[in-house]
Parts: structure tokens; C-alpha cells; sequence
């Protein structure tokens, strides 16, 4: 099992740049991804990376724009946002699992508690 804590969340101009944080407790040996919900919206896909950090997937709508990368000495897995755009705004949550790369969220078995994003124009 493992816990997930997210952190890096803020307020940011659009352009702007924010690095999210999740370290996670435990095992440190699963895929990690990075899941977003805005308001009156359902959980979308934003990014993931194998346990290993050599296989990266991204939503089409940041690709180019964030980083997903980890540090396993440090059991944290991190989301470099570059290029803000307000409609980036929503909570970002952090999420593992098991063997191979997925973008569904029902596919992630543990899930950390959110970090709020707020990008203005």
C-alpha cells in the first residue's frame, strides 16, 4: 500500500510556471500519474510515468507544456507546468498503480488529496 501527499498548488499569472510534488510513503515501485478536475467537470488525464522514469505518457492538451518526471531515491514524483493557460485551473491529483501506464482514473488504486491549481488571465 502506499499514501500520497500532494503539495506546489497556488496561484499563478497565465504563462506562469508551478511544480507539483507528490511523495508518496511505502512501496515505491508503481506507476504514478497525474489526474486533474476543474468544477463541474469529471477527473481528466494528465499525465504519467513508469516506476522506472523511462516511460512518459501525456495528454494531448499539455504536451509540451508539463513535465512528468520522479525521483525514487526520494519517493516523489513531480509535474513541471510551464505555460499556465487559465484553462489549467482545477485540482491536481496525484495517483498510483500497478504495472503498466494507464489514463483512466478508475485504473489508479491509491489517490492523494488533491492540490488546487488557480491560473488568472
Amino acid at each position: 500500500q502506499v499514501q500520497l501527499v500532494e503539495s506546489g498548488g497556488g496561484l499563478v499569472q497565465a504563462g506562469g510556471s508551478l511544480r507539483l510534488s507528490c511523495a508518496a510513503s511505502g512501496r515505491t515501485n508503481y506507476v504514478m500519474g497525474w489526474f486533474r478536475q476543474a468544477p463541474g467537470l469529471e477527473r481528466e488525464f494528465v499525465a504519467a510515468i513508469s516506476w522506472s522514469g523511462a516511460t512518459t505518457y501525456y495528454a494531448d492538451s499539455v504536451k509540451g507544456r508539463f513535465t512528468i518526471s520522479r525521483d525514487n531515491a526520494k519517493n516523489t514524483v513531480y509535474l513541471q507546468m510551464n505555460s499556465l493557460k487559465p484553462e489549467d485551473t482545477a485540482i491536481y491529483y496525484c495517483a498510483a498503480k500497478m504495472n503498466r501506464i494507464a489514463t483512466m482514473s478508475y485504473e489508479y488504486d491509491y489517490w492523494g488529496q488533491g492540490t488546487q491549481v488557480t491560473v488568472s488571465s
